[in-house]
């Protein structure tokens, strides 16, 4: 899968130890041989040391909670498993000694307990009711108790009385409590190096839905409720930003681009709000009075036969190429310096032109100065429906000449909803809810089957790349609808020429 290669190709690039875990022996179509020779064609393929390629493989079966160093000896426990990861895998560089040390790296909420720091103790002990020190990353330190500390079990998080160097905990005490802050000793008071949290790149507008379904679908939608949900998510988000707007229901919502903000949306979706979100935007600064705008370095793997279309596109997009290295297998990964300007729409393109097969990530690398003037993207129109109503099979047939359709027969649709993407570069008005008259002529035609192309998947990543910046998505625990900002064709014209001039 793309997310295990990218994080492999990490590991190995870090030179971290690797243990292979082979899973599922225990079915009957199992072929345990051709997925060790497989791995081992990936290690090489991500140029990994002669000291990684000599990884131990332990071969499991997760429902009978059984291991095994030899696939033909049958396990009787998951012990194996267990004595391999503490054999290959180094421990954590501790010192129990020394005054407490613990660097937060996450942020976690009860509403009992209040705001708490997550991190690994780098040194000494920590118990219930213990003095502490915060020494925040802004040189400020302030004193408190640590009122509870939650270590984890598995997956849980359970309360315990004390944890030792080593452990990974979530320690309560601090109202104000920061990624990149240390919890020290107040005696002996000893920093570590704080980490950087990145800047927001991208911002959006998050409104009450107000479309013609508004209500239907979600159980939170109200100006109030959606406050407090983005209020409460500043708590451990702490890289994302809240403002208020001259509107009373509309807010201006800043992230680390659009998978944070995505993230976000769906989140809220799956806890029943409902709202509208804009096209995302850029954020500018203006660093020691020059204009700047975000950059971020650009991975991607492609294979060969698409490397000079990546190439091309990337090019017309001015990202500047920072490495390239072709695998053994004629795979290329390279490395860019691209503006977030130019990231928008990107992954769209290149999975239709690669048809699904480029890896892409990326990540915040600085504010640099402006690149200027970027090519136009490419242009789209958009199928926009006229009439209120249920999308029909015989409108389709019709609309299918027009453009790539996002809905199917017998869809609810409003006056102005957005149905598919036109096949020119301007938007173009139809009735997706006509019906076909019924007459007593038969024609030869009359008995013709009707075939109906399937409507294009949008996901929230995808609608939040095609939006323009004359239409809104919006938002319900079951639906993903675009739509104009301005229903009323009339008025939409009007609003066009009114900007033009």
């Amino acid at each position: 899968m793309p997310q295990t290669k990218f994080v492999l190709r990490k590991a190995i690039g870090f030179g971290l130890p690797v243990v292979v875990v082979v899973n599922k022996i225990d079915r009957h179509d199992a072929q345990i041989d051709d997925v060790v020779n497989r791995t081992f064609d990936l290690f090489v393929e991500l140029n990994a040391s002669s000291t990684q390629l000599d990884f131990p493989i332990v071969y499991t079966s997760a429902t009978q909670g059984t291991a095994t160093l030899d696939v033909r000896t049958p396990g009787a426990d998951i012990a194996p498993l267990f004595e391999t990861i503490i054999a290959r895998i180094p421990p954590p560089t501790v010192v129990p000694d020394a005054p407490l040390q613990l660097l937060v790296l996450a942020l976690a909420y009860d509403a009992f307990k209040g705001k708490m720091g997550i991190g690994k103790i780098h040194a000494g002990s920590l118990a219930r009711q213990q003095p502490l020190l915060r020494m925040a990353a802004d040189g400020r330190q302030l004193a408190g108790v640590a009122t509870a500390i939650l270590a984890y079990q598995g997956l849980e998080r359970v309360e315990v009385d004390e944890a030792s160097a080593g452990e990974i905990v979530a320690v309560a005490g601090f109202d104000e409590i920061g990624i990149g802050d240390t919890i020290a000793d107040p005696q002996r008071p000893q920093a570590l190096p704080s980490v950087v949290i990145e800047e927001p790149t991208l911002r959006m507008t998050f409104a009450v839905n107000k479309s013609p379904f508004a209500g239907r679908e979600g159980k939170h939608v109200t100006s109030r409720v959606l406050r407090e949900r983005l209020q409460h998510e500043l708590e451990t988000n702490v890289a994302l930003r809240v403002a208020d707007t001259e509107s009373a229901d509309t807010f201006l919502v800043s992230g680390r681009g659009e998978l944070h903000l995505a993230i976000l949306i769906e989140t809220m979706r799956r806890e029943g709000y409902e709202l509208e979100v804009s096209q995302p935007e850029v954020v500018y600064k203006e660093i020691e009075g020059q204009p700047c705008e975000p950059y971020e370095m650009l991975s991607i793997d492609v294979p060969g036969e698409y490397q000079g279309t990546v190439i091309e596109e990337l090019g017309r997009r001015r990202a500047e190429l920072q490495d390239m290295v072709q695998g053994p297998i004629k795979e290329l990964h390279a490395e860019y310096l691209i503006t977030t300007r130019a990231l928008l729409g990107l992954k769209s393109t290149l999975l239709r032109k690669t048809r699904g097969t480029a890896v892409i990530h990326h990540v915040f690398d600085a504010y640099e100065p402006l690149v200027g003037d970027l090519p136009p993207q490419e242009p789209h129109g958009s199928l926009v429906a006229t009439e209120d109503g249920v999308s029909s099979s015989y409108a389709i047939v019709n609309a299918q000449e027009r453009g790539e359709l996002f809905i199917g027969p017998s869809v609810p649709v409003y006056r102005g909803m957005v149905v598919g993407q036109a096949s020119r570069d301007r938007d173009v008005e139809l009735n997706i809810c006509k019906q076909k008259k019924l007459t007593n002529v038969r024609s030869e035609t009359g008995e013709t089957t009707i075939v109906l192309v399937p409507p294009r998947e949008m996901t929230l990543e995808l609608a939040l790349e095609y939006l323009g910046p004359d239409e809104l998505l919006e938002v319900t625990p079951k639906s993903l609808r675009i739509r104009k900002r301005i229903a009323d064709i009339k008025q939409r014209l009007r609003a066009q020429r009114a900007g033009d001039t």
